[in-house]
């Protein structure tokens, strides 16, 4: 029994040690271990290119041109209904509103360029 367990101690050694030696072994000319591999003497994969059928290209262009039409539309809307607002109020009112929105924008652009200063770039920017 005790030459037993002495001759598995002795088997489970010698697999540790020819393991460890095997781990550690320099390598030979022509191979490298991952170690050793700069990351940048790798080669840089290109992204791949996805492409897709001509239809759905024409059919995204479409849907782009759309909706930046759709987005002028609405802004040149919105701007005449803002100035007919202005044209059907008194003269006093019309005074008053002009003179809120110049306000409102001298506000927002004071806290843009607070807000906008306290980062690296914009600091520069506004010294």
């Amino acid at each position: 029994m005790n030459r037993l367990s002495s001759l598995k101690s002795l088997l489970f050694a010698i697999i540790f040690i020819v393991t460890a030696g095997i781990c550690y072994s320099i390598p030979s000319e022509g191979r490298y271990s991952i170690s050793n591999v700069v990351p940048e003497a790798l080669p840089q994969q290109k992204k791949a290119k996805i492409k897709r059928p001509v239809s759905a290209e024409k059919a995204q262009k479409k849907a782009e041109a759309k909706d930046k039409a759709r987005r002028k539309d609405s802004s040149k809307y919105i701007e005449e209904n803002r100035k007919r607002s202005i044209e059907i109020q008194t003269p006093e009112v019309q005074e008053r509103m002009k003179q809120n929105v110049k306000d409102a924008n001298a506000r927002y652009k004071a806290k843009k360029k607070t807000s906008s200063s306290r980062t690296r770039k914009a600091g520069r920017k506004y010294r």
